[in-house]
């Protein structure tokens, strides 16, 4: 018996595809090929900020024991699916697999992984890992996807994890509108808090575990435990039929994908980054949506944007004001002509606020009036009885803020799919699962 390894990555274009179903049709054919799944297919969520990036970003890994007579006819299987099921006709989608053999992933895999979660690395490291390791490898176009595949493979998920279970339509509905019975997702939602999570934006009311393209996915539905995804799932209804549907374990929700950096100075276009510095710009409104700040310290200066469907992020963001000492975290956006560097909001952090102090006339020593100015070192005269004063002085009080100390995450409708929100701080894991389920996918 073989432990393998299989990698793949890059198979979905915007015209429809997904990897999470190729996942989902080899569990079928490898258990009839003898293979025995050591643990639930790994759904691996790249670097969100990527420009070559698929729509989700996502990787599969799934990792087996299986006969070695049988490891031909599993390679085939595998290349034979991902090839059946590619857009390889359009420009840009280049999907790539991977097989390593081994029942220990070699620690150099894990830190390739981290870094493809979080930064950017070159096909040139890829294909060194691979010779160093033995491991084989088939692309097709340029290959790219050989790089995800690799990663997926890294990423144990040994620490922090979630699950989600996805439902996949037959072919007869995709591309179509997807029926499902709201008032069930709404239950659901209800019955499983703090189980689940992302179902249903708290802001607005949207249903979230639907997407919208042309993929074959019906709903996803993310959780702490596989035994929790699976209760979720049968309490939707779904109103048209479902071909099949698999449970994942992933890094969702985890924010595996954000790297503190000591200084502004350090960070990097299409990295993740979190850093500290004082806000020294008031919030712009721009173009009367967005809210975007500039953030220093003693290394230099990055723009901040908190985008309308940030929905409560933008809002904070609009609050603060210049000396706040905060603690921003996202994608960042390469300099152009017109702007320096941008940090795409997903979190922030207020550590300390600024006091804000206000200047205000005096009152009416006679009346109790509030004074008005006559003009730059000409005194106050009251709007009321008319007392005039050149003695009189204004005088500088401390404003209440708006908004407080504490974090701020962007509303679940515009979060990524490796933002950590609110309900799943203090859940956090550690460790693989012991055991899998017995019933963890159909068919």
């Amino acid at each position: 018996m073989v432990t393998l390894h299989i990698g793949f990555d890059d198979t979905d274009s915007p015209r429809g595809g997904c990897t999470t179903y190729i996942a989902a049709l080899l569990v079928e054919k490898l258990l009839k090929l003898g293979a025995r799944f050591k643990d639930y297919p790994n759904l691996i969520r790249l670097n969100p900020n990527v420009p070559w990036k698929t729509r989700g970003n996502g990787a599969l890994c799934l990792r087996v024991v299986c006969p070695e007579s049988a490891l031909d006819a599993v390679f085939e299987a595998v290349a034979d699916t991902v090839e059946q099921n590619s857009d390889l006709q359009l420009e840009g989608t280049d999907p790539g697999m991977v097989f390593f053999q081994g029942r220990k992933i070699p620690q150099e895999l894990k830190d390739f992984a981290r870094r493809t979660i979080r930064g950017i690395v070159k096909m040139e490291q890829a294909l060194r890992l691979l010779r160093e390791f033995h491991a084989e490898a088939l692309g097709y176009g340029t290959g790219l996807g050989i790089v995800g595949a690799l990663a997926a493979i890294g990423e144990t998920l040994e620490t922090d994890h979630t699950y989600e279970i996805i439902a996949y339509r037959t072919p007869r509905y995709r591309g179509s509108n997807r029926l499902l019975d709201q008032r069930s997702i709404i239950e659901m939602n209800q019955e499983t808090a703090l189980q689940t999570f992302n179902n249903i934006d708290s802001e607005t009311g949207r249903v979230l575990i639907t997407p919208r393209g042309p993929d074959p996915i019906l709903y996803g539905i993310r959780g702490e435990t596989a035994e929790a995804v699976i209760r979720a799932h049968r309490m939707v209804k779904p109103l048209e039929p479902v071909e099949r549907w698999i449970v994942f374990r992933t890094n969702h929700g985890t924010d595996a994908h954000l790297e503190q950096v000591k200084a502004i100075n350090d960070i990097e276009p299409y990295h993740t980054a979190v850093v500290t510095g004082l806000v020294d710009s008031e919030p712009k409104l721009v173009p009367k949506r967005h809210r975007v700040f500039r953030l220093r310290d003693e290394t230099g200066e990055v723009d901040c944007a908190a985008y309308e469907p940030t929905g409560a992020l933008r809002k904070i963001a609009g609050q603060l004001q210049k000396h706040d000492l905060v603690e921003v975290a996202g994608g960042v956006r390469p300099p152009s002509k017109e702007h320096i560097a941008t940090i795409n909001l997903e979190k922030l952090r207020v550590v300390k606020l600024a006091p804000r102090l206000v200047s205000r006339n005096p009152r009416c020593p006679k009346c109790g009036k509030r004074m008005s100015s006559m003009g730059t070192g000409q005194g106050f005269r009251c709007p009321k009885c008319g007392l005039r004063s050149s003695k009189l002085r204004k005088f500088v009080l401390e404003e209440k803020r708006e908004v407080s100390e504490g974090l701020f995450i962007t509303s679940p409708r515009s979060q990524r799919h490796l933002t950590k929100p609110h309900c799943r701080y203090g859940r956090e894991k550690a460790g693989r699962p012991d055991g899998m389920l017995s019933y963890w996918h159909d068919p």
